[in-house]
């Protein structure tokens, strides 16, 4: 199952897919200039209050607060990942927008295809991997984010055991899943990690039935990599413990989030705005995490101490130093929880290892290929 979800993207970074609706367009306030820079974002789900498609919606408005008049951004939520997307990025290419952000992997097809036909639109497709004269790909480090919420997640647990409800297999979530247990370990050696696999990436019933088993399991606290905040509302209601991911959750669990793991696309979108703005704008493939800002923890809850909270923020600041490499076997050797050698005393993996991850770190229970 794991190779037939991978395939190619084995070497990308698969982003979440969340509920595909119907299309929903939008635009934000026109700027005062004859001639703004027309700029287009496509949803792959409904603007909620927290999660993917929010972090992004957070990325438009800040393009358009940093611009002004200059720029005029509109938006479309709620589209399907195939022929709707390529319809819908189709049609803002021919309304005249000239940049256009597709944050989904399911779009990388349609934008390579739409892209051909427009050659004078820059396209920026968002855990795509695949570029083109007027196609950049932009991915985020998520795991450095995973990795320090483990640490927190560590010192929090009492019963030193974690859950981890994840969507599918892929590399990007056998990463988060892997970093976090390395995080936690870092300093509660005890600790282990029981991961259930859902099969999809929204389906909030699912999630949260599988978040009460885990709690059930003696699980105290519990991460996620799922479209909802399914989740974060199960651990409020069992008075456990919880991970936000994507952005702050304290809105759904004020008392269960011990801290939020946070993609932050705003400084980003901006530079590639102001960069077709003055001409510069080239294709590229960029992979930022802590140190280029695109990955922060933070939003601490009420459970977490001082002590606690400083730890993680000064690993933070290792990861951005470059002094902490998550898969980084500083100590002694890595394995995975088959026993294999995996990154040897002294060794850390480098990008491209890192893309290919399919196995599962010493301390997980659960397998990939299930």
């Amino acid at each position: 199952m794991y190779k037939n979800l991978v395939g190619r993207a084995v070497l990308a970074l698969a982003a979440t897919c969340f509920l595909p609706l119907s299309p929903t367009f939008a635009e934000a306030p026109p700027g005062g200039p004859a001639d703004p820079l027309k700029i287009g974002f496509v949803y792959v789900a409904p603007i909620t209050d927290a999660g993917w498609v929010r972090q992004h919606e957070e990325g438009r408005k800040a393009v358009q607060a940093a611009l002004g008049d200059k720029v005029k951004t509109t938006f479309v939520e709620n589209v399907p990942e195939g022929p709707d997307a390529e319809r819908v990025i189709r049609d803002l290419a021919r309304e005249g927008h000239r940049l256009i952000f597709t944050p989904s992997f399911g779009y990388m097809e349609p934008t390579m295809k739409v892209a051909r036909e427009f050659p004078e639109v820059r396209f920026e497709s968002i855990t795509g991997y695949k570029t083109a004269p007027n196609v950049a790909t932009a991915n985020a480090r998520y795991y450095e984010g995973r990795y320090l919420a483990g640490v927190a997640a560590g010192r929090m647990t009492r019963s030193n055991l974690a859950g981890y409800v994840a969507g599918f297999p892929i590399p990007e979530v056998l990463q988060g899943i892997d970093a976090f247990t390395l995080g936690m370990r870092s300093v509660n050696p005890k600790a282990e990690v029981k991961v259930v696999w859902l099969d999809v990436w929204f389906d909030p019933p699912k999630e949260r039935d599988a978040a009460m088993a885990l709690f059930n399991q003696n699980v105290d606290v519990i991460a996620f990599h799922t479209g909802s905040t399914a989740v974060m509302a199960a651990a409020q209601e069992r008075g456990k413990m919880a991970i936000a991911y994507h952005s702050d959750m304290r809105k759904v669990a004020p008392d269960a989030q011990l801290l939020a793991v946070t993609h932050l696309w705003g400084d980003y979108y901006t530079e590639r705005a102001r960069a077709v703005l003055d001409g510069s704008w080239k294709p590229g493939n960029v992979w930022g995490g802590v140190r280029e800002g695109m990955i922060r923890v933070g939003d601490f809850g009420p459970k977490v101490p001082k002590s606690v909270q400083d730890e993680v923020l000064a690993r933070q600041q290792d990861i951005a130093s470059g002094k902490l490499k998550v898969f980084g076997a500083a100590g002694a050797d890595i394995r995975d929880n088959r026993g294999k050698l995996r990154i040897a005393k002294g060794q850390a993996l480098g990008d491209e290892q890192i893309l290919a991850i399919d196995w599962l770190v010493e301390g997980v229970s659960g397998r990939v290929d299930r």
